[in-house]
């Protein structure tokens, strides 16, 4: 059921789209583009991988790939339709078919490109199809509990703020991190897109 699924759901022609940001599947050609996006390193403080190295860039995109062949991720290339132009990626995973449960998450964008909306139009185009086209009942998004940033920028987007997984993750600074888990269920999600989207919807 899980390939059924996966390959119905995610061909490799797939794409999302909103007036702002247009989503593809990752390639590995797509190195060339991200390498100078990842080189600043305050992107990867909060990141278990520091993807400002070039080999550590590599490897992070084969085994995106290679989790997708397992049917388990879907990592996409974000797109800037503003500019044209690659300026991040962000992944649909741990995808449970027979669970209806799906995280969005492994999200990362060029310092440019922070702030300027770009991250609230691909959360959405991805809720939306996760809800909407696949009939999950959860998705999920979990963040390093440090990570204020991205907790506020979860709130902003109507997710629930569940709890925190203590000692949960190995960081590529040697540190342990504690994770806090956000969600949003199949019940919230019309009540979310009017409050929170209703500029897209």
């Amino acid at each position: 059921m899980q390939q059924e699924l996966y390959q119905k759901f995610f061909p490799d022609d797939f794409t999302l789209e909103t007036p702002r940001v247009l989503l593809r599947l990752l390639k590995v050609e797509d190195f060339a583009s991200l390498q100078p996006l990842a080189k600043n390193e305050d992107i990867w403080k909060y990141f278990t991988k520091q993807l400002s190295s070039d080999e550590e860039l590599k490897k992070w995109i084969e085994d995106a790939l290679n989790e997708r062949k397992s049917f388990i991720r879907m990592p996409f290339i974000v797109i800037d339709k503003d500019t044209n132009t690659i300026c991040g990626s962000t992944s649909f995973g741990n995808i449970s078919f027979f669970d209806k449960r799906i995280e969005i998450g492994w999200s990362w964008l060029g310092v440019d490109f922070m702030g300027t909306g770009v991250n609230r139009h691909a959360k959405f185009a991805l809720m939306s199809h996760a809800f909407e086209a696949m009939g999950m009942e959860r998705v999920e998004i979990k963040t390093d509990v440090l990570n204020q940033r991205a907790r506020k920028a979860l709130l902003k987007i109507g997710m629930y703020e569940e709890g925190v997984l203590r000692s949960h993750q190995q960081m590529h600074s040697n540190r342990r991190r504690d994770t806090i888990y956000y969600s949003i269920i199949r019940d919230e999600w019309i009540n979310v897109k009017k409050l929170f989207f209703s500029d897209l919807a």
